[in-house]
C-alpha cells in the first residue's frame, strides 16, 4: 500500500557530493566515498554490520546474524540504491543508504558505535544526501523513533521536517530538488 506522504515545499541544500574527506571530532581523518561496488568494500560493510552494537539497531536493521547481513547487504548494495560509505583508512566507519519506494527514497544511515559522536553522521546524511540531488533524487523521507532526540534534532538541522508522528516513529522528510530539469 503507497501512503500519501508529505514533503517540504522547499528544496534543502545544497550538500556536497563525494568524495568528502574531512576530520571528525576525535582528531581521525574520515573519506566519504560513493560504494564502488567492490568485494572488498562489501566485505568492509559485511565486518562493519557484524561489529554493530544491538542496542543501536531500530526496526530490525541493521541485522545481526551474518547471513542475514549479507542478504541485505545484497538487496540495498543493488544498481537501484545510492550508498555511500565512511572510511577510516581501510575500516568502515559508516554507511548510509537511499532505497527507491515509489517516487521517493528512503534513508537509513549507521555509524559504528567507536565513531558515534564525532560528526560523522553529519557529513555521511549530507554527502548521501549530495549524491542523491546529483543523481535526480527529488524526495527522501525516513522514519526514527521519536525517543531519539539527538538523531531527530541532526535530522531537522540538515532540513529534514516531521511529516507523520501517529506512533513512536516519526516520519520525516526533505526535498532534494522541485522534479525540473531546469538548472541551479
Amino acid at each position: 500500500m503507497s501512503r500519501n506522504r508529505r514533503y517540504p515545499d522547499e528544496i534543502a541544500g545544497p550538500f556536497e557530493s563525494p568524495p568528502i574527506t574531512f576530520e571528525d571530532r576525535d582528531g581521525r581523518e574520515i573519506e566519504i566515498r560513493a560504494h564502488d561496488g567492490s568485494d572488498e568494500e562489501y566485505e568492509a560493510l559485511a565486518s562493519m554490520y557484524d561489529a554493530f552494537d544491538p542496542a543501536d539497531r531500530a526496526q530490525g536493521i541493521p541485522p545481526s546474524e551474518e547471513r542475514r547481513i549479507r542478504e541485505w547487504l545484497d538487496n540495498i548494495l543493488c544498481a537501484e540504491c545510492l550508498n555511500v560509505v565512511a572510511w577510516d583508512g581501510e575500516t568502515a566507519a559508516g554507511h548510509a543508504t537511499l532505497v527507491p519506494d515509489g517516487d521517493a527514497y528512503e534513508l537509513a544511515i549507521f555509524v559504528l558505535q567507536a565513531y558515534q559522536e564525532a560528526g560523522i553522521g553529519t557529513h555521511l546524511m549530507k554527502g548521501l544526501l549530495g549524491y542523491g540531488a546529483a543523481s535526480g533524487v527529488e524526495k527522501v523521507w525516513l522514519t526514527v523513533e521519536r525517543w531519539n532526540k539527538a538523531a531527530v534534532g541532526l535530522y531537522k538541522k540538515i532540513g529534514f521536517e516531521v511529516s507523520d508522528s501517529e506512533s513512536f516513529e516519526m516520519e520525516m522528510g526533505i526535498r532534494l530538488s522541485d522534479g525540473s530539469d531546469e538548472g541551479g
